[in-house]
């Protein structure tokens, strides 16, 4: 079983390549957690078959695991006839800082022991931050070509269950980034307060509303507008995914480029 967690695709893409080179099942938690009604779930329970692998596939937000999959993590609960193989494949667009010091840690709450961690540097995806911009497409390309060879690699050894793998670009000061801006980012900055709709743009398509991994998003009167429910993890795939650039975060996003995977 591989659960993921994906807003602009990057994720969605690692976990259906791996899950076809490891015959096992790729889910999106994020529909796990609120279903069909938007509700969010207290528990789920996940039974493993006999022998059967657990993995974890997610973009890092922050330099920290998102905070969506922090808390699908405290509503997990696995049987299992015994304590099945586990390993992490994370996305980021350029390092993970010490993420997987964090996943680890919080794992075992779920009576999960890390076997194996991967990192895999796709496209950059957030633009919220004066500093942050998407990939030119020839960066693309080069990180897509790339990641499919690590990808190939890592499947190759969750195939064989290989132990004490960690394939991690962590990046330089690992633990500021993921400690104080990380700690600082996630704490304070993960909000759809900033998320805006230039009307004149706006078509009424409502991309913005079916590309939203949490269900944030409601038309009203042809416009999205969004819940402020604190669900929102400022994935930016409302962003991304809006053909006529008609949503910003804030006016930092009004002359950024965007993404997603298949783009």
């Amino acid at each position: 079983m591989i659960f993921f967690f994906s807003g602009t695709g990057n994720s969605r893409w690692a976990a259906q390549h791996l899950a076809e080179a490891i015959g096992e099942e790729a889910v999106d938690l994020a529909t796990l957690m609120y279903g069909v009604e938007g509700v969010r779930q207290a528990r789920f329970v996940c039974k493993l078959k006999d022998n059967e692998r657990i993995g974890f596939c997610f973009p890092i937000h922050g330099w920290q695991p998102p905070h969506i999959v922090r808390q699908f993590w405290q509503m997990l609960d696995i049987v299992a006839e015994k304590k099945p193989y586990c390993y992490i494949v994370c996305t980021c667009g350029d390092n993970t800082g010490n993420a997987l010091d964090i996943a680890e840690r919080e794992l075992r709450g779920c009576g999960l022991s890390l076997d194996a961690a991967f990192s895999l540097l796709m496209p950059e995806t957030y633009v919220a931050l004066p500093f942050m911009y998407t990939d030119t497409p020839e960066r693309e390309r080069e990180k897509l070509a790339k990641a499919l060879d690590d990808l190939r690699s890592f499947e190759k050894s969750i195939a064989e269950r290989k132990t004490g793998e960690r394939h991690l670009v962590k990046g330089t000061m690992p633990w500021m980034l993921t400690y104080v801006v990380g700690g600082y980012f996630n704490a304070r900055m993960i909000s759809d307060r900033k998320f805006t709709v230039d009307e004149q743009r706006c078509v009424g398509c409502g991309l913005c509303e079916k590309s939203c991994p949490v269900g944030d998003i409601r038309m009203d009167n042809g416009n999205p507008e969004w819940l402020h429910d604190g669900r929102c993890t400022c994935c930016l795939s409302c962003y991304h995914h809006c053909p006529h650039h008609a949503i910003n975060y804030g006016n930092i996003t009004k002359k950024r480029g965007q993404y997603f995977f298949g783009h």
